[in-house]
C-alpha cells in the first residue's frame, strides 16, 4: 500500500515486465549470476560486452563458456522491446521507432543526429497520466510505468544502431539523452534513476555518457524535483511550463492544480542552486492560447535573475486537435520580449514533423 504523502500515478492496466539483467546494479548482477551456479565475475564479462562493446548477442561472447551464456540469457535477458515500425526523415538522420513491450503496450523513441551530437529522446511510461490536453500521449492516458531495462533499452538500441553504421552519417555514439518521450519521468522515479545510472555510469556498469548530456523533463512534480536535487547528479532539469500564470496552466497542465506555478518554479530554482546547473523551461507556443505579449512579459519577469534557459517549442499538432502552432510573427514577438528582458531563449528545432514527430502520434496510429 502507498505510504501517506506518497505520489502514486501508475495505472494497473498491464503487468510488470520480467526482471532483466539491465534492471540490476553491478552488485545485483553478480548476485543473480551466482544464484545460477556461475562465478560472479561472469556478470562483469557480460556487462562489458553489453555496455562497452554494445553487444547483446550471446554468440559473440567468446570469453564466456557456452553453458554460462545460455544460463544467463535464458534467466536474465528476456526480450523486452520489439520494434514494430521505424520511420525516417531528415535524410535518415532522424529515426523514430515504435516499440511493442511484453504486454503489447506501445512506446516510442527518437534518434536525432546533428553535426556535433546524437540525441536520443526516450519514453519512461507507456502513455501518460498527466492529461495535458494538447499532448498526443496525454490524450491516450497512462497504461503503466516502464522498467529500468525498458527505458535504458531504448538508448542501447540507438547506440547499437549507430555503432553498426545503420544510421545515416556513418558510425557514431549517443552523446545526449533526453527523457522527453512518452510519460512523466518523475512519476516513475526509481526506474528512471536506474536508467540514468545505466546511461552515465562507466563500463562495466553503464555506457559512460556524460551526466551533463542527460536531460530529465517534468510537468512539475515538486516533491520529486526536490528529491532529484539530493541525488548529486549534474543532469539538466527541464520544466514543461507552457503558461506563466495559474489560470491558464491549470487548463494546459492539470497537475498545476496540485502544485502552482510559484511552487514549481521555486523548486526549479532550488534545483539550479543545488546542482549548479542551468535549468530549462519548455514552453510550447500554442496559437492564441499562451502566445500573447502579456504572457511573454510575465514569463520574463518570473525568469529574470535565474540560472535558466527558455526553450520555445512550436507546437507539433496532433490530428483532429484544435491546438496548433503560433503564428510566426507572434513567435518572433514572444522571443523579442524575453530577449529584451535579458532571458536566454531559443526556438527549438522541430525535428520529425513529417513522421508524426509529436510523442504518442505513432502509437496512436498503430
Amino acid at each position: 500500500m502507498p505510504q501517506p504523502g506518497e505520489l502514486v500515478f501508475e495505472s494497473p492496466k498491464r503487468g510488470k515486465p520480467p526482471i532483466h539483467f539491465l534492471d540490476l546494479t553491478a552488485a545485483e548482477r553478480k548476485k543473480a549470476v551466482s544464484e545460477l551456479g556461475l562465478p560472479g565475475f561472469r556478470a562483469d564479462q557480460v556487462s562489458k560486452h553489453v555496455f562497452e562493446h554494445l553487444d547483446k548477442r550471446p554468440e559473440d561472447w567468446s570469453d564466456v563458456p557456452l553453458d554460462a551464456r545460455t544460463a544467463i540469457t535464458q534467466a536474465l535477458m528476456p526480450e523486452l522491446l520489439e520494434p514494430v515500425r521505424t520511420i525516417e526523415c531528415d535524410d535518415g538522420e532522424t529515426v523514430k521507432t515504435l516499440w511493442r513491450l511484453h504486454d503489447s503496450s506501445l512506446v516510442e523513441s527518437v534518434l536525432m543526429r546533428y553535426p556535433n551530437r546524437v540525441t536520443m529522446c526516450i519514453s519512461s511510461q507507456a502513455g501518460c497520466g498527466m492529461n495535458c490536453p494538447f499532448c498526443a500521449t496525454g490524450q491516450a492516458g497512462l497504461t503503466r510505468n516502464l522498467s529500468t531495462a525498458e527505458i535504458f533499452g531504448q538508448v542501447l538500441a540507438g547506440a547499437q544502431a549507430l555503432a553498426r553504421d545503420e544510421i545515416a552519417g556513418g558510425p557514431g555514439r549517443v552523446s545526449n539523452v533526453v527523457f522527453m518521450g512518452m510519460g512523466e519521468p518523475l512519476a516513475n522515479y526509481n526506474a528512471v534513476m536506474g536508467a540514468i545510472h545505466r546511461i552515465i555510469d562507466p563500463s562495466p556498469e553503464g555506457l559512460g555518457i556524460s551526466a551533463r548530456g542527460v536531460t530529465v523533463s517534468t510537468v512539475g512534480l515538486v516533491p520529486r524535483i526536490k528529491q532529484l536535487a539530493t541525488e548529486g547528479l549534474p543532469v539538466t532539469l527541464a520544466l514543461s511550463l507552457h503558461a506563466p500564470d495559474n489560470e491558464l496552466r491549470d487548463t494546459l497542465v492539470p497537475i498545476n492544480t496540485r502544485w502552482s506555478v510559484e511552487e514549481v518554479l521555486d523548486a526549479l530554482w532550488e534545483y539550479a542552486d543545488v546542482s549548479k546547473r542551468r535549468v530549462s523551461i519548455e514552453y510550447a507556443l500554442i496559437k492564441d492560447i499562451n502566445d500573447q505579449p502579456e504572457r511573454a512579459r510575465l514569463l520574463a519577469q518570473r525568469c529574470q535573475g535565474q540560472l535558466v534557459h527558455v526553450n520555445l517549442i512550436p507546437l507539433n499538432p496532433t490530428p483532429g486537435s484544435k491546438w496548433t502552432a503560433s503564428r510566426k510573427e507572434d513567435e518572433r514577438a514572444f522571443v523579442r520580449i524575453l530577449e529584451n528582458a535579458g532571458v536566454a531563449v531559443t526556438v527549438r528545432d522541430t525535428r520529425g514533423r513529417e513522421i508524426d514527430g509529436a510523442c504518442g502520434q505513432l502509437a496512436a496510429l498503430e
